[in-house]
């Protein structure tokens, strides 16, 4: 690594397993000071082990992302912890599959409320920050699945397309105040999420592990991405290599959308 985020200070959003953890650990590699949030302590405690030798400064701060009182004390935690705090990255989410007549309005506001109210109340925080350095990097990460349409996952679409289009007219706020916006979709990524796909396995009357060898017959790299390679471009995002990109929102999904 060459040190592309030295001395940068990063909060991290669901740093404490699959494409988080990823980011947390690419970010450190690259010099960034992390202070690292997930609902579990235990779990951020365990991501903060396997970065310790590292030798960048490490905070965590557990909280649940859907209680917007939770979330304005995180930020202030943040901001307490390191003032120049100039990266955000907005990577917690949740998943719920179902067909779309048999979603109850308590699913759809719970995954509304981690996925885009969280986001949403998260950049406002950042930005109003941000404004004040003329200075910062926000890295959204949506999906795929924030392009187009998908069968059994109505809620969850619209939550990444929510992502997209807020990371969008952000960018263009704050384009000229040195702060850029960005968001990640990727496609199928071989993380624990997949384990919620049990809806669609049953809706095709297979097993979820040939709902995945089915998936990856789809891809046409053939394979799942790795959450790392997420991270490398979390970090180019975050880095000031990309000071002339905002608004983007970047697929990455093996070959399985080219756009």
């Amino acid at each position: 690594m060459s040190n592309r985020l030295m001395g940068k200070a990063a909060l991290i959003t669901g740093a404490s397993r699959g494409i988080g953890k990823a980011i947390a650990r690419a970010y450190a590699a690259e010099g960034a000071d992390l202070f690292l949030t997930a609902t579990s302590s235990q779990n951020l405690q365990e991501t903060i082990a396997g970065l310790a030798d590292t030798g960048v400064d490490i905070h965590c701060h557990a909280a649940d992302l859907s209680d917007p009182e939770a979330l304005d004390k995180l930020f202030s935690a943040a901001i307490a912890w390191r003032d120049d705090l100039s990266i955000v990255v907005n990577n917690a989410g949740i998943y719920i599959g179902k067909p779309f007549t048999e979603y109850d309005l308590g699913e759809f506001d719970r995954l509304m409320k981690v996925n885009v109210y969280a986001v949403f109340q998260l950049m406002q925080l950042s930005l109003r920050h941000m404004q004040q350095r003329n200075y910062g990097k926000i890295v959204n990460i949506a999906s795929t699945a924030g392009k187009w349409e998908s069968p059994n996952q109505a809620a969850y679409n619209t939550s990444k397309h929510a992502v997209v289009g807020m990371s969008r007219c952000a960018a263009l706020e704050n384009a000229g105040q040195g702060i850029t916006v960005n968001a990640i979709c990727p496609g199928m990524v071989d993380t624990d999420m997949f384990e919620q796909f049990g809806v669609h396995a049953e809706a095709a009357g297979i097993s979820l592990e040939e709902l995945k060898r089915g998936a990856e017959g789809r891809i046409p790299m053939g394979r799942f991405l790795q959450p790392d390679e997420v991270a490398h471009i979390a970090v180019y995002l975050g880095s000031d290599e990309s000071a002339g990109m905002t608004g983007q929102t970047i697929t990455i999904s093996g070959g399985m959308r080219m756009g």
